[in-house]
């Protein structure tokens, strides 16, 4: 049985409860063929002391859109997908609205993936590009 679009958004949001992402109210808004955009408030719970987006939320937002990115290609009954490595480049703060966090694939591997992920402002203004890699292991059965 193949899923619909909105099913799945549906049930990569439901996933999150008693989570990082829940706490953080990350969830995924949409995806296509080559790319995934997850969204995020920027609130009092991704603030830094002086009132701005908090770079860690930042890279919690980017990694958790890309790692989604690399789950929609695998057989996740045969395995797991986990972020090896991210790397982020902060340049713009935000104080208040959502940041969008667009996931693209620079590499499509079975074992590694390789994502570009742009975090963007409710203006599209480019707030911190990411990079992530992920690996897909063998579930243990």
């Amino acid at each position: 049985m193949q899923l619909s679009r909105e099913e799945i958004l549906k049930r990569a949001n439901q996933i999150t409860k008693n989570t990082l992402m829940e706490t953080l109210e990350i969830e995924m808004v949409d995806f296509g063929d080559d790319f995934v955009v997850g969204r995020m408030p920027v609130n009092k719970r991704v603030y830094q002391p002086d009132g701005v987006l908090h770079g860690g939320a930042t890279a919690a937002l980017a990694e958790t859109t890309g790692s989604f990115a690399a789950e929609l290609l695998m057989d996740l009954d045969k395995v797991f997908v986990r972020g090896i490595e991210i790397t982020a480049n902060h340049l713009k703060s935000v104080r208040e609205g959502y940041v969008y966090a667009t996931a693209k694939f620079v590499h499509k591997g079975r074992t590694t993936q390789l994502l570009d992920i742009r975090v963007t402002d409710d203006n599209d203004n480019l707030v911190s590009l990411c990079k992530l890699t992920t690996i897909s292991l063998p579930k243990n059965k």
